[in-house]
């Protein structure tokens, strides 16, 4: 059985927040073309956590990623930032405390890669505060940390799939905002560029920034995640530790897909191994 101690059950009963939440949802409902995705759901991100969505195809991961960063308007229920309901935030200052890595972005026309990671910056200018060294100094580091220095000057519609993917993380860190949305940031890489995204991620939660992340690889969720979001069907399943509620049952019931769950020998999270239709006869 799937633990129920861990499932959102007692937050859609009652308006309960943990202490220090940088990020947080009270009975949200969001539709696209008037289709409900997510229906009177409430969630909180915990302070200081590196948070993964998980979740079959549709389910509602990057419409709820998308309604925590501001993005999408939800029909109901409300989103507190920082204390601060978010509909009540101006968009400069919700770019100070919240970064986020859209989904399939685009870029303009004949930008190259260095002047699209300075374009995160941009919620720290003013007309008292203009570019300086400092902002300089972040940006290389973003685009160092990335691997992406060598593309400064290179066009980002030349770019491939990876190497822009990469130069939009390194965007989202030049920003240097204490909580970033990731939504599918493994997108395009190889395995190599995966996994060396994703020790950055767990590097920055070290450091104190609170992240969140929607992903579909179910292996780098276990072994990277504070705290694990299981989705289906616009509902939170079960919610907690990775190695407290990644069993075999649900995954199953999340993804209908039976596997083994054995202990990864590196860094003794869950290791999810499907056995498919042809190994299961």
């Amino acid at each position: 059985m799937i633990n129920t101690e861990c499932q959102d059950e007692r937050h859609q009963k009652g308006h309960m927040h943990l202490p220090n939440s940088p990020l947080w949802a009270h009975h949200l409902t969001v539709s696209y073309d008037k289709r409900k995705i997510i229906q009177e759901l409430s969630v909180q991100i915990p302070h200081n956590s590196f948070t993964v969505i998980i979740g079959p195809n549709a389910c509602g991961k990057s419409t709820l990623l998308r309604a925590l960063s501001g993005l999408l308007k939800p029909e109901l229920g409300h989103i507190v930032l920082d204390g601060k309901a978010l509909a009540a935030s101006k968009s400069k200052e919700i770019a100070r405390k919240l970064g986020l890595l859209p989904q399939s972005a685009i870029a303009p026309e004949g930008i190259t890669a260095a002047d699209l990671v300075a374009r995160g910056r941009y919620p720290h200018q003013s007309l008292f505060r203009q570019w300086s060294e400092t902002d300089e100094q972040i940006v290389a580091n973003a685009m160092e940390a990335t691997g992406t220095r060598e593309l400064s000057h290179r066009l980002v519609e030349e770019l491939s799939g990876g190497q822009r993917q990469r130069v939009w993380v390194a965007m989202a860190l030049a920003q240097q905002t204490p909580l970033l949305l990731l939504d599918e940031p493994t997108t395009y890489l190889d395995i190599a560029h995966q996994i060396e995204l994703m020790e950055l991620f767990a590097e920055l939660n070290k450091q104190g920034n609170t992240l969140v992340a929607v992903l579909h690889d179910l292996n780098h969720a276990a072994r990277y995640a504070t705290h694990l979001i299981a989705m289906k069907d616009g509902h939170i399943v079960a919610q907690g530790r990775p190695g407290d509620i990644v069993t075999e049952q649900l995954v199953e019931e999340v993804f209908d897909l039976p596997c083994k769950i054995i202990e990864d020998p590196v860094t003794k999270t869950p290791l999810i191994v499907p056995i498919g239709k042809r190994n299961s006869q």
